[in-house]
C-alpha cells in the first residue's frame, strides 16, 4: 500500500475500536451505533447513546481504545447473505436499514474484532491490533449530526478522533490546528469590530464600521485593477419577476436556493399561487424571487439595444448583494452565508476572441492575487456527456483554454477533470493556498454557450449577419464575504496597511495637544488615509494599547515636541521600535505610497 492506503485502513481500523470502545462503556444494549468512516485527518463515528457525550469522557473513551489495542485482537473478515446480516445486527436499527437498501444479490462484508464486537463494513482493515500500537490518536470533538444527514431523520451523537502514524505527526496537527483556531475568522472578525452576525438575519453579516471600511478597501482595489482592462461596472436589482428566472434555467435547477417573494392581495395578505414551483411562465404575475446570481441581470443589459461586433468584448462587472437559501447546519462564518456580493463579471465575445479574453483574465487574476502573496493553481474542466451547443465550438474553446494554460503554467502542469465541466460549457477553476497551506476554491472561468441561446442573444457581425456571442462567467475573489474571510485567517487579523480598517491611530498625550492632533488627522483625511483620534483625557500609554490590540499599522503621538515642530513620534506595528521627529510631510507620503503601490510590507524606516 502507498502511504495514503495506509492511512485510510489504520484510521478506518481505529473508528471500528472507537466503537467498540464506546460500546463497553456504554453498555451493549445502549448504544445503537452507525457509520463510521475515515476522513482527512482520522475518522469519527455515529452512535445514538444514553446520554451526551462531555469532554470529561474523552480520556475515558481514548483509555478503553488504548486497552483494546494492547488485547492485540484479530481481525477477521467474513462474507454473510443478507438474511445473516440482518440476523447479526438484529435490533440495531442503522445497520438493518443499511442491510435493507443492498441489492438481494449484493456481497455483504463483515469483520469481527476479539469475540464481542462485528461491524457491518466492506473494509479493508489491519488483520490484528497490534498494527495499531504505535499509532496515536485523540478525540478532537463530539457533536450532532442526522442520519444520512437528513434533518428530518434520527439524530446522533458524532465523536471525531484525530488519528495519525506516530506522537510526532499528531503532535504535528495538534500544533496546525492551534494555529488555525487562532487564525479562524469568526473569533478574530468580532474581536477586532470587523462583522457579526444576529438570529434575525442568519448567514447574513453586518459590517461593523472598521469592517465596512476594509470591505470598501478591498472594493476600491478591485475596481482599480479591473478599469485598465475594459471592464464597466453596473448595478442590477436584487429582486426579478419568476419569468427572468424560468427563462435563464434557474428556477427549474436551483429554486429550492432560492429566497421567493409571493404576490399579495389588496388586503396585504400573501397569496402562493398553485404550482408557483413550477418551471413554467405560468403564475408568474407578482412572484419575485432574490438574485442568486447575476447573469440574467447582465443579459438584460446586454439586450437593451443591438450590439454589433465591434463592441465585443462587452464586459459587465457587478458587485450587487446575492442571496442563496442555505440549510442552518451548513452556514459557517463569512465562508458559507445565505447573502454576500461576487465580484463578477460576465463577458460576451465571440467564439475567436475566447482565449484572447481568458488569457486577459488569467493575467488579472494572477496580478490580484500576487498582490496579497498567495499562490494559486488552475483546474480545467472539460466537456461532459450531456453537453449542449456545438461541438466544433466546444472543442476550439477547450483548445483555446488548453493553450492558456499551457503557456503559464507548463504543458502537464495543471490539472484536467475530463468531462467535469457544466454542460453549458468548460470551465477553470483556481485554487488559491494560503499561509497554513490550506487550498481554497477561489476563482473561477465559466463559458457559456447555453444562456445566449436561452436567451436569444445576438451581434451583427461584420457581415451584416446576426450571429450568437460565448458569454463568460468570471469571478476572482468568489465572493467579497468569503475571501475576507479567507484574509482574516490568512494575515491572522495582521492586515497589510493598505488593507487595514484603521491604518493609523492619532494619540496627543494631553488635551493641550489636541489642536495640532486634528492637525495631523486632517492631512490624513486629505489624503484619503484611514485613521482613528482619540482626543479624549485619558492615559496615553491606554490609548496605545488600545490601538495596538486592533492591530493598527502606526500609532502617532503627539506631544510639545511635535506639536512645535510639527513632527511626529511613530509607534510601529510588531516592533517595539519607536521613530521620533519624524515629519509630518513625510510619514503622510510614506502612507499614500503604501496605499498606491499595495505593498505587502509595513514601511519602518522614514
Amino acid at each position: 500500500m502507498d502511504k495514503q492506503e495506509f492511512l485510510e485502513v489504520y484510521r478506518h481500523s481505529l473508528a471500528h475500536i472507537m466503537a467498540k470502545a464506546v460500546i463497553e462503556i456504554f453498555g451493549k444494549d445502549s448504544v445503537q451505533y452507525a457509520i463510521g468512516p475515515q476522513i482527512a485527518d482520522g475518522c469519527y463515528y455515529d452512535f445514538v447513546l444514553p446520554r451526551p457525550i462531555a469532554k470529561e469522557d474523552y480520556k475515558t473513551i481514548e483509555d478503553k481504545m488504548r486497552e483494546i489495542i494492547k488485547r492485540r485482537e484479530d481481525w477477521t473478515r467474513r462474507e454473510v447473505t443478507k438474511a445473516e446480516a440482518l440476523d447479526i445486527f438484529k435490533g440495531q436499527k442503522f445497520k438493518t436499514e443499511l442491510i435493507e437498501d443492498l441489492p438481494e444479490d449484493e456481497t455483504i462484508t463483515v469483520y469481527e474484532t476479539g469475540d464481542d464486537f462485528i461491524d457491518l463494513c466492506r473494509g479493508p482493515h489491519v488483520s490484528n491490533s497490534v498494527e495499531l500500537m504505535n499509532t496515536a490518536f485523540q478525540i478532537k470533538s463530539a457533536s450532532g449530526a442526522y442520519w444520512r444527514g437528513d434533518e428530518n431523520r434520527d439524530s446522533l451523537q458524532r465523536i471525531y478522533l484525530y488519528a495519525f502514524p506516530d506522537k510526532n505527526a499528531l503532535k504535528a496537527h495538534l500544533a496546525f490546528i492551534k494555529e488555525a483556531m487562532e487564525r479562524d475568522h469568526k473569533t478574530l472578525g468580532p474581536q477586532l469590530d470587523l462583522f457579526m452576525f444576529d438570529p434575525t438575519a442568519p448567514g447574513m453579516p453586518y459590517w461593523l464600521p472598521r469592517g465596512y471600511k476594509l470591505y470598501n478597501a478591498l472594493l476600491d482595489f478591485w475596481r482599480r485593477k479591473h478599469e485598465p482592462y475594459g471592464y464597466q461596472e453596473i448595478s442590477a436589482p436584487v429582486l426579478n419577476n419568476k419569468s427572468l428566472w424560468v427563462t435563464s434555467g434557474h428556477w427549474g435547477h436551483y429554486v429550492k436556493n432560492m429566497f421567493i417573494v409571493p404576490s399579495t392581495d389588496k388586503e396585504g395578505k400573501i397569496q402562493i399561487p398553485e404550482g408557483i414551483y413550477e418551471p413554467s411562465m405560468e403564475n408568474s404575475e407578482g412572484v419575485y424571487a432574490a438574485k442568486p446570481m447575476n447573469c440574467p441581470n447582465a443579459i438584460k443589459v446586454y439586450q437593451r439595444q443591438m450590439r454589433s461586433y465591434k463592441e465585443l468584448p462587452l464586459r459587465f462587472s457587478e458587485t450587487t448583494c446575492i442571496h442563496r437559501k442555505e440549510k442552518s447546519g451548513e452556514l459557517n462564518g463569512l465562508f458559507r452565508v445565505q447573502e454576500f456580493h461576487q465580484d463578477d463579471d460576465h463577458s460576451f465575445v465571440t467564439a475567436d476572441q475566447i482565449g484572447d479574453e481568458i488569457g486577459r483574465i488569467m493575467e488579472l487574476a494572477g496580478k490580484i492575487y500576487d498582490t496579497f502573496g498567495l499562490s494559486y493553481r488552475a483546474e480545467l474542466s472539460t466537456r461532459p456527456d450531456d453537453f449542449m451547443g456545438d461541438i466544433e465550438t466546444w472543442n476550439k474553446a477547450e483548445a483555446d483554454l488548453k493553450a492558456i494554460l499551457d503557456k503559464q503554467y507548463g504543458e502537464g502542469n495543471y490539472e484536467i477533470n475530463e468531462g467535469d465541466g457544466a454542460f453549458y460549457g468548460p470551465k477553470i477553476d483556481l485554487q488559491m493556498k494560503d499561509c497554513l497551506g490550506r487550498e481554497w476554491q477561489m476563482g473561477t472561468i465559466q463559458l457559456d454557450f447555453q444562456l445566449p441561446l436561452n436567451f436569444d442573444l445576438t451581434y451583427v457581425d461584420s457581415d451584416g449577419l446576426r450571429k450568437r456571442p460565448v458569454m463568460i462567467h468570471r469571478a476572482i475573489f468568489g465572493s467579497f464575504e468569503r475571501f475576507i474571510g479567507i484574509l482574516i485567517e490568512n494575515f491572522k487579523g495582521i492586515f497589510p496597511f493598505w488593507l487595514s480598517p484603521v491604518q493609523v491611530g492619532v494619540v496627543p498625550i494631553r488635551p493641550e495637544h489636541n489642536e495640532y492632533a486634528k492637525e495631523v488627522a486632517d492631512r490624513l483625511f486629505d489624503e484619503r488615509i484611514r485613521f482613528e483620534a482619540d482626543y479624549s483625557d485619558r492615559n496615553m500609554k491606554e490609548k496605545i494599547k488600545e490601538y495596538k490590540t486592533c492591530k493598527t499599522p502606526y500609532v502617532v503621538v503627539i506631544g510639545d515636541k511635535e506639536a512645535a515642530e510639527k513632527t511626529v513620534s511613530v509607534n510601529i506595528r510588531g516592533s517595539k521600535v519607536q521613530l521620533h521627529d519624524i515629519p509630518l510631510d513625510v510619514f503622510v507620503e510614506c502612507c499614500r505610497k503604501q496605499n498606491t503601490e499595495y505593498t505587502l510590507d509595513l514601511v519602518t524606516e522614514m
